[in-house]
């Protein structure tokens, strides 16, 4: 599966337009976590618990998204971004999304 942020992919022609792919998890902090963020956040520097978790997620969403776009029968998904959304203190959704395409 190809997974680009352009619209368009260099010597392929998009021949069909097949839908939104997407993918998306919901993640929540833990207290184990959000005791060493609080230390982290008194001295300052990186928050490394919620960096982990946080790309985490985003591979799960994107992963979720090829997904999806192979039950479309998609060769790639172009234009694709993420987005990141609370849903409840201390939990955030991050979406994946794009356009599964067919190619020639």
């Amino acid at each position: 599966m190809i997974i680009s942020t352009t619209e368009t992919l260099p010597n392929k022609e998009i021949t069909a337009v097949l839908g939104v792919a997407r993918g998306s998890t919901v993640r929540a902090r833990n207290i184990g976590r959000d005791f060493f963020a609080g230390l982290k956040n008194i001295v300052g520097g990186e928050i490394e618990e919620y960096t982990k978790l946080q790309a985490y997620a985003r591979e799960q969403a994107m992963q979720r998204m090829v997904e999806d776009a192979q039950k479309m029968g998609a060769d790639a998904i172009v234009n694709v971004r993420l987005t990141t959304a609370m849903v409840m203190q201390g939990a955030a959704e991050i979406l994946a999304y794009g356009t599964a395409v067919k190619l020639s």
